[in-house]
């Protein structure tokens, strides 16, 4: 801190501590030395223990980035003003790496404009499929990517022009197929920028285009799939929305019969303790609705379930998938898949009751992509949503819900 004064030579400057949540767990605890730097009850006797001189810090204003304050201790993050900023949607990362991203790396890379052509689609797949990261350090990584390639190939192609119009000249004579590919190098290496000026209609440098066909030519198979397994869910699978680091994604969850026998419920997926005891809530409320419905199915009291959330080398935890896995349970006990095109979140209490839930505007993104028409999310966020902008809740069928007996409605109150 000492040193940062002195650089910026004012008392009261703005100071930017960037991904606090990253701190390192030492025998000199920094978690210490911040609560004291960000404490305003503290920071104006601030003790600096290299130069071991106090210095005043109320004047300096502090901005702190995180990407989850979960993991940042709790009287730290008290002393805190949290603001929340909600990732890029894929339409403004399409504007950014349209407008600045693909143009400052064509530059920085040494190329024209008219060399290389990526196109729209070729961008869209580039965000769905290679970086769903809230942020766009890695489409900018991407997209440097596949210009580095492409100069790549324009030195090797202005090797191979200098090797060939070398050996033309140094032999003195050719046939009329060397005077036509001597003639044709030549004006690549005019395109080039290296060689001398010709008419300038016939130099034409080879234009690379970068479409959705050869994107993977450059990038390697994608990295995310389509996020939807199913075009009709089979009875038993139920598609909740969960929030992740890279944003939103889409989660199965996948209710089988295993045996009769009395009642039972295994559990699979890697989850956390948060959602395995919200199965535990689900089928307790599974078997009071379903007895509450129907007193004659005696499924779940005669039948042992498995549980499962798919890709369980993921570890999964949070408190929104209670209605989706009693929506599971109950397709499975009433032999009813739900309802197409459906995806919900939100947690349940053991009396039905539903509770708001966080990333709504990620949730929402990743349902989008996985072409889902209908969303049930808690009633208490319907004000989120209502902020959300057009081009992320345009054409979607939401409803809002407090009591779980509006969403058994909704997933199974249909026609075949």
């Amino acid at each position: 801190m000492v040193q940062c004064l002195k650089k910026v030579g004012t008392e009261n400057p703005l100071v930017l501590l960037d991904e606090i949540d990253k701190l390192g767990k030492s025998r000199r605890d920094p978690e210490g030395a911040l609560l004291e730097l960000l404490d305003p009850e503290q920071n104006a006797h601030f003790l600096d223990h290299f130069l071991d001189v106090p210095i005043d810090l109320s004047k300096v204003l502090f901005v702190c980035t995180a990407n989850n304050i979960d993991r940042l201790p709790g009287p730290l993050l008290d002393r805190m003003e949290v603001i929340e900023l909600a990732g890029y949607t894929a339409d403004e990362k399409m504007h950014i790496a349209r407008d600045y991203l693909v143009k400052t790396v064509q530059r920085k890379c040494g190329m024209k404009p008219e060399q290389v052509d990526v196109s729209e689609a070729a961008l869209l797949s580039l965000i769905e499929n290679y970086c769903r990261e809230a942020g766009v350090r890695n489409l900018q990584k991407h997209i440097e990517k596949i210009f580095r390639k492409i100069a790549l190939k324009l030195v090797r192609q202005q090797a191979s022009a200098k090797a060939v119009l070398d050996d033309f000249m140094s032999s003195g004579e050719g046939s009329i197929e060397m005077l036509h590919e001597y003639l044709r190098l030549k004006e690549l290496e005019y395109a080039l920028g290296g060689g001398p000026m010709m008419e300038k209609s016939r130099a034409v440098a080879e234009k690379f285009t970068i479409d959705e066909s050869n994107l993977a030519d450059y990038l390697g198979k994608p990295v995310f799939e389509r996020g939807k397994l199913y075009e009709q869910t089979p009875v038993g699978v139920v598609m909740g929305l969960a929030w992740t680091s890279m944003g939103g994604s889409t989660l199965y969850i996948e209710t089988t019969f295993v045996e009769e026998g009395k009642g039972g419920l295994h559990i699979t997926g890697h989850l956390g303790r948060v959602m395995k005891e919200s199965a535990e809530i689900a089928h307790t409320v599974a078997r009071r609705i379903m007895f509450d419905k129907d007193p004659k199915n005696l499924f779940f009291a005669n039948s042992k379930l498995h549980l499962h959330v798919p890709e369980g080398a993921t570890p999964k935890d949070g408190p929104s998938a209670g209605c989706t896995m009693i929506t599971s349970l109950l397709s499975l006990a009433m032999k009813k898949p739900v309802r197409k095109d459906l995806a919900m979140t939100g947690e349940v209490t053991l009396t039905g009751r539903i509770l708001p839930i966080g990333g709504l505007k990620e949730k929402t993104m990743a349902a989008r992509r996985s072409q889902v028409k209908v969303i049930i999310f808690p009633e208490a966020n319907r004000r989120d949503f209502e902020g959300l902008e057009e081009s992320v809740n345009e054409g979607l069928d939401v409803h809002f819900v407090d009591e779980y007996e509006q969403i058994f409605e909704l997933a199974f109150g249909y026609d075949h």
